[in-house]
């Protein structure tokens, strides 16, 4: 375990939790008799197992992987609203969690009232809550609904005000479980915000979110969890690439797509760096070099190789092909490489999913085509910011004469 255990805000040791899954359906007189007299084995389920970890004061964790890993699980037995069956979780400080939607809201209720229950629950004075509340409403976006009972609110509504209030408890250790997924743009833009100032004034946060972009320009360190188990953690960049060549890349069963005729077929994909060398992790302003090896089963005349470039988000960048670009391939038979070149590679730090293609030149026959399926990470080392790598150059134009 890394760090100073008496600097720790969290410290796990064998943490695990075990569930016994029961029939769903409903008991007979029959199934009873049938068992009577015999011990029956009762499936068992663990959805975290032997989980050891510290996490320092003042580090903020991602925890990532597939739908039913064990993310929730993890989290819930940190907060306390989950009993290990085995270990032990410590947590050092004042605890905010947002784990359910709603939780600690009484939907009879308005939410005006709702602000003090839910920040009592949460330990803050009744006087500290009245000097805030204009603040929560606000951050909250209800000032319209505040005096209306929860039953009525959405899904959304329910998180806004639930992270408004949470936000404002000044907690020691915040816990999210895909908060940041719900409501819309302006509000996830205010969560970000209020979880800056929360790191800046030096407290821990712990998350999941399937949001990998936002991990990685948040995080200090994420999990990696996977069958109820973590199965690497470390800085935000490799973990991410790791998680998305092994549950989002190159066939793996997350998002990726392929089909198309195979009588031309895309053979293997080597990604190379402004050095030539095979790479997974290129880097911001330098070359980005693909070379595709291609396979065709038969003479094929104006082929076209296309490719497009995803977010870790789904977020299109950009895509186009040899048609497009004005680099017509004659004809295809046998074997053969084709390489695609990005330079400078315009693309700032982040995970991304690259996919190709091969059809034929009116687009009418779609011979191969892999969606989603190669994964790769960009390493901004420019220093500067921004969405994209942009050229420039600046000058000192001769003075205008007079």
């Amino acid at each position: 375990m890394a760090g100073d255990s008496g600097q720790a805000a969290i410290i796990a040791e064998g943490l695990g939790k075990r569930y016994r899954v029961r029939g769903m359906a409903a008991p007979t007189l029959f199934g009873s008799l049938a068992r009577l007299g015999r011990t029956v084995p009762v499936p068992e389920f663990w959805a975290l197992r032997d989980a050891s970890f510290e996490i320092p004061r003042g580090r903020t964790v991602g925890v990532i992987g597939p739908n039913g890993s064990g993310k929730s699980s993890l989290l819930g037995l940190v907060a306390g609203t989950i009993t290990p069956t085995c270990g032990r979780v410590t947590a050092r400080g004042r605890i905010c969690s947002l784990l359910e939607l709603g939780a600690g809201f009484h939907p009879d209720l308005t939410g005006r009232e709702n602000v003090f229950l839910n920040a009592a629950i949460l330990g803050i004075p009744r006087e500290d809550v009245r000097r805030r509340f204009d603040r929560i409403v606000e951050f909250a976006g209800l000032r319209e609904f505040i005096d209306m009972p929860v039953k009525h609110y959405s899904s959304g509504m329910y998180v806004r005000l639930g992270f408004a209030v949470a936000a404002e408890s000044d907690p020691d250790i915040l816990l999210i479980d895909e908060v940041l997924a719900v409501g819309d743009v302006a509000f996830q833009l205010r969560c970000l915000d209020r979880i800056r100032d929360l790191q800046r004034r030096g407290r821990t946060l712990l998350f999941v979110s399937h949001a990998l972009q936002t991990v990685e320009e948040f995080c200090h360190e994420v999990f990696l969890v996977h069958k109820g188990s973590i199965v690497a953690r470390g800085e935000p960049a490799p973990t991410i690439l790791r998680y998305i060549r092994e549950f989002m890349g190159e066939g793996g069963p997350v998002f990726t797509q392929e089909f198309g005729s195979r009588e031309a077929e895309i053979a293997g994909v080597t990604l190379r760096g402004a050095d030539g060398r095979e790479a997974g992790v290129l880097e911001t302003g330098q070359a980005m070099h693909v070379d595709v090896s291609w396979r065709a089963k038969r003479r094929i005349d104006r082929p076209v190789f296309g490719f497009a470039i995803k977010t870790g988000n789904g977020f299109q960048v950009f895509g186009s092909n040899t048609q497009l670009a004005g680099h017509p391939v004659d004809a295809i038979e046998g074997e053969g490489t084709i390489r695609l070149s990005l330079d400078p590679l315009a693309l700032m730090a982040g995970n991304y999913m690259l996919s190709l293609s091969i059809h034929s030149w009116d687009h009418a026959q779609q011979y191969h085509r892999r969606e989603d399926w190669y994964p790769f990470a960009v390493r901004n080392n420019t220093g500067a910011p921004g969405a994209f790598f942009l050229q420039t150059r600046w000058s000192n134009p001769p003075a205008a004469a007079t």
